[in-house]
């Protein structure tokens, strides 16, 4: 059996970014978080976060701070009766750390790939939301539909992914939004 996916970015798609959050009572949900990953989670849909976490590789955090915000951030969920399923983080940065540790680096589908086969996640039906050029880099290197969420850094990639030539399969105000786009377009209303 395979199942069906969102991986979703964390910082500035879930919840603000104040910049290499590490203390779990910063962490502040964007107010439409919670019903937007009960609503995918309603239709059938795996929730894995896939996050850079260059912090670490600075030495501006630990990983355990990165697990204690990840921790946080479904204690905050329980409110909403919603989980995510796994969280996925690359704690490498190629400035800090060797070529090949930093592999697993957002736009590098790596840890998606990883997800995927740890969780029997079918890609042919999974999804990316994000606010960066990487989130939607590594959705389409991983072959997902993507979507690129406002928040965030989100309104300043949309013009930065238009020069590249990249563009997302939707862009959405917020993960709310993007939540029911997703939602739609697996259900075939778009099509």
């Amino acid at each position: 059996m395979s199942y069906r996916a969102v991986f979703l970015d964390r910082d500035g798609t879930l919840n603000e970014d104040p910049g290499y959050l590490k203390d779990p009572e910063q962490l502040k949900l964007f107010p439409e978080t919670g019903n937007a990953l009960r609503l995918l989670k309603q239709n059938n849909f795996k929730l894995i976060v896939v996050s850079n976490q260059s912090g670490v590789a600075r030495g501006l955090m630990t990983t355990g701070d990165v697990d204690s915000v990840n921790y946080k951030l479904n204690e905050l969920l329980k409110e909403f009766d919603v989980q995510i399923d796994a969280f996925y983080y690359c704690p490498f940065h190629p400035d800090y750390n060797s070529a090949e540790e930093a592999l697993c680096r957002k736009p590098s589908p790596m840890l998606v790939f990883q997800a995927a086969k740890e969780n029997e996640i079918s890609l042919k039906q999974s999804y990316f939301i994000g606010d960066s050029e990487a989130d939607i880099e590594c959705g389409m290197n991983a072959g997902l539909k993507t979507v690129l969420v406002k928040t965030g850094r989100g309104s300043e990639s949309i013009s930065i992914l238009q020069k590249q030539n990249k563009f997302p399969s939707f862009i959405a105000e917020n993960i709310l939004d993007a939540a029911k786009l997703i939602i739609d377009d697996f259900n075939g209303a778009n099509s």
